[in-house]
């Protein structure tokens, strides 16, 4: 990462039209350099695991619901924000691996539930530790009152960015 370029830029803005406050160009410059930066660093484990990109994210919204580990292909699309396209592949290439299986769901003929299979269960609880370890490290510049500060000022950034939307 180049630790001033977005500096760089806000400073030239302010030498050329000293009448604007460029200002939430450094945030914006700065959460989107930080979130390539975290992206490329959190990648690796799932990478290591022959993960495609989402596919933990799906083994992650399964584990987390709870034993049986089963959720509808639209509850995965909703926990996990892409579309129902997106989980079918994202199932496929997963069932492929024997982590998860389809089931009719019980209550709809039509419907299909995915559960996490046992091998996938470890998978997830095995990746799960990696990736808090990873994010623990990666914050570790932070103290947790640090942490606390930031995680509140991002949500509410985002619960404002919901109301304007």
């Amino acid at each position: 990462m180049q630790p001033d370029s977005i500096a760089t830029i806000v400073e030239q803005w302010k030498r050329e039209r000293p009448d604007l406050d460029p200002t939430p160009m450094y945030v914006i410059g700065q959460l989107f350099r930080l979130t390539g930066e975290l992206d490329q660093r959190l990648r690796s484990p799932f990478s290591a695991a022959d993960l495609g990109s989402g596919d933990f994210d799906v083994l992650a919204a399964l584990r987390r619901s709870g034993s049986p580990y089963s959720l509808s292909a639209g509850e995965l699309s909703r926990t996990v924000l892409v579309t129902t396209g997106a989980i079918t592949k994202r199932v496929d290439r997963l069932e492929a691996r024997d982590l998860v299986s389809r089931s009719v769901a019980e209550t709809d003929a039509r419907g299909r539930l995915i559960t996490l299979t046992a091998k996938g269960v470890e998978l997830t609880d095995e990746l799960i530790a990696v990736h808090l370890d990873n994010q623990r490290r990666l914050l570790a510049g932070l103290t947790g009152k640090e942490q606390t500060q930031l995680a509140d000022l991002l949500e509410q950034l985002v619960s404002t960015l919901a109301a304007d939307h």
